[in-house]
């Protein structure tokens, strides 16, 4: 738990440096349990994030895009009746808990001063976020219902009157001396660092970890002085916020974590180390919600495509045989004279073997000798012509899977925006049935919107991360002198440097934003081509986002996210 009450006390600080007094101007409310507030404050407009995610609770500055629904839901509309235009007067936590309260107030429709209270309670799958008439006390709404059949202790629901949590009864840190903490602990019971959190509100297993660690040798004379110290550090504003990297997990904290030994990246401000950290968790999460009927489809007709390809071959292999039945009818047929209706085979010299062997064919008994030749010409003809269809098949069923395989890195690639392009793709293509028509042919006349990064030297660098991006991209959008990009045989998105002769640079930049957004994203030294868009032929009556191209060079980049992120506009 990385965002316990010291992160939280933290968080406020940096809140309250630039936001107290500032206008809030814009609601919105991008996804379901999300709501970002643009503040006018100190002459900037910052974006603040009110998150109540079961998993990705939060309060923080944002500077990642965030794609708001044509229709707000009532929730939003709420917001915006009761606290656009309105002054945000104060903004503090509730003693230690991870509890933010914004004091808001504003002249109401009839002109008289209005008092609000947007709370946000950060509680894990619990979390919430409250909007209070403070003069009554009484809820106006909140982003989720909790009625007093799911808790017993307080309904937040439009009309009751706020409650907060109930209380823990646990020491505030802020508030405690060296010689509390040698009462409060007892020594000889072990399990330090689950005492002190039992202990000490605000508290999380992590800080708590972190004071044993740093107490070296953990006992009476060592844990309260570090303990104070610690707790010092958060209290003056004395932090480095930090993501630390350790056996292939991420966590982050007010400073570098020692007892995790991992590699650790610091950040100017907490709100910068919370994009950073969730940089594309909560979106995957979202992603998957909503895309999850789509991936499973995919999926499931990849695989029985794959399947059809087996039952394909194995025909072919029988198929195989037409030579063999040829050659047993014109033996047979050279050899009538010989054979005789109700035999079960004959063995006959075999012209076609250079060592004058022989070779026994099968009869069915019930035929003559006319009619079993002609069975076996029959059969050739059969396998013959089976070669040619099955061979055909074969390819169109290849050309699926290839074509499926693509379209499921971009569905773990995609934002929402993109899962809905995704899904008008199959509708169009006969996969599945369009839901919502009129929605959906709205939708086709919208040009697609592309993700745009600024390489280092300040060239535009354009990245399509679906099929219907991509063929807008490299077929409409981009010059024919501008270069393009994809992974060598591995599927991607299509990337266009709008230069007609970038530096190396801007190419190797390019060059790992193609890897990145590619079925390789987790692999090293991956190959991707780049040439010039005159190049790029997509083949009549060929698959979305399929082209074909030459006149390529390839280079050979590893992914890195840092990069991506760094050269994001």
């Amino acid at each position: 738990m990385s965002f316990d009450g010291l992160f939280t006390k933290a968080m406020v600080d940096e809140l309250v440096r630039s936001l107290k007094g500032g206008r809030i101007n814009k609601v919105h409310q991008p996804y379901k349990n999300e709501v970002i507030l643009t503040i006018r404050a100190n002459g900037v407009n910052q974006k603040l994030l009110l998150s109540a995610h079961p998993s990705y609770a939060r309060v923080q500055f944002t500077n990642e895009a965030y794609d708001n629904p044509s229709e707000a839901p009532m929730f939003c509309m709420l917001l915006r009746k009761h606290i656009e235009g309105y002054i945000l007067e104060d903004i503090y936590q509730v003693e230690t808990d991870r509890m933010i309260v914004l004091e808001i107030k504003g002249r109401n429709e009839i002109g008289d001063i209005s008092y609000k209270q947007l709370i946000i309670e950060i509680m894990g799958r619990h979390s919430n976020i409250v909007l209070v008439d403070k003069t009554r006390n009484v809820i106006l709404d909140s982003i989720k219902h909790v009625s007093f059949a799911v808790n017993s202790h307080r309904a937040i629901l439009p009309g009751q009157p706020y409650v907060f949590p109930p209380e823990q009864h646990k020491q505030n840190p802020f508030h405690s001396s060296e010689d509390e903490l040698l009462r409060k602990i007892d020594y000889n019971a072990g399990k330090l660092d689950r005492q002190l959190v039992e202990q000490f509100a605000g508290i999380s297993p992590l800080f708590a970890k972190e004071v044993i660690f740093q107490s070296g040798l953990a006992n009476r004379s060592t844990i309260p002085g570090t303990f104070i110290r610690m707790i010092k550090k958060v209290e003056t504003g004395e932090i480095s916020p930090s993501i630390i990297s350790s056996g292939g997990k991420d966590a982050f904290y007010l400073f570098p974590l020692e007892h995790l030994k991992g590699e650790i990246k610091t950040f100017p401000t907490l709100s910068e180390l919370l994009d950073r950290f969730y940089f594309g968790k909560a979106e995957r999460d979202r992603v998957k919600q909503q895309g999850n009927d789509i991936e499973r489809f995919i999926q499931n007709e990849k695989e029985k495509n794959e399947k059809k390809i087996n039952k394909l071959k194995a025909t072919l292999k029988e198929a195989e045989k037409a030579d063999q039945y040829q050659r047993s009818g014109e033996l047979l047929t050279a050899n009538l004279y010989a054979a005789k209706k109700g035999m079960r085979d004959i063995e006959v010299l075999d012209y076609y073997d250079e060592s004058g062997g022989t070779i026994l064919i099968p009869l069915d008994p019930r035929k003559t000798p006319s009619e079993n030749a002609q069975k076996y010409f029959s059969k050739y003809q059969k396998a013959k012509n089976a070669v040619e269809i099955v061979v055909d098949q074969i390819e169109k069923a290849q050309v699926e899977v290839a074509y499926f395989d693509n379209l499921l890195q971009q569905v773990q690639a995609a934002s929402p925006k993109d899962i809905q392009e995704i899904r008008e793709e199959l509708v169009e293509g006969g996969y599945i049935r369009e839901r919502q028509k009129k929605k959906l042919k709205k939708a086709q006349n919208v040009k697609p919107i592309l993700d745009h990064f600024l390489s280092t030297d300040g060239t535009d660098i354009i990245v399509g991360k679906n099929n219907k991006q991509n063929d807008y991209l490299t077929n409409k959008l981009a010059a024919r002198d501008e270069i393009w990009l994809h992974t060598k045989d591995i599927p991607g998105s299509h990337v266009v440097i709008r230069s007609k002769e970038p530096s190396d640079e801007t190419i190797r930049e390019a060059a790992v934003l193609a890897s990145y957004y590619s079925k390789a994203r987790n692999s090293s030294s991956v190959p991707v081509d780049f040439t010039k868009v005159r190049f790029v032929k997509k083949p009549s009556g060929a698959k979305p986002g399929f082209v074909i191209y030459d006149n390529q060079q390839t280079v050979y980049v590893t992914p890195d996210e840092e990069l991506v992120l760094k050269l994001k506009k």
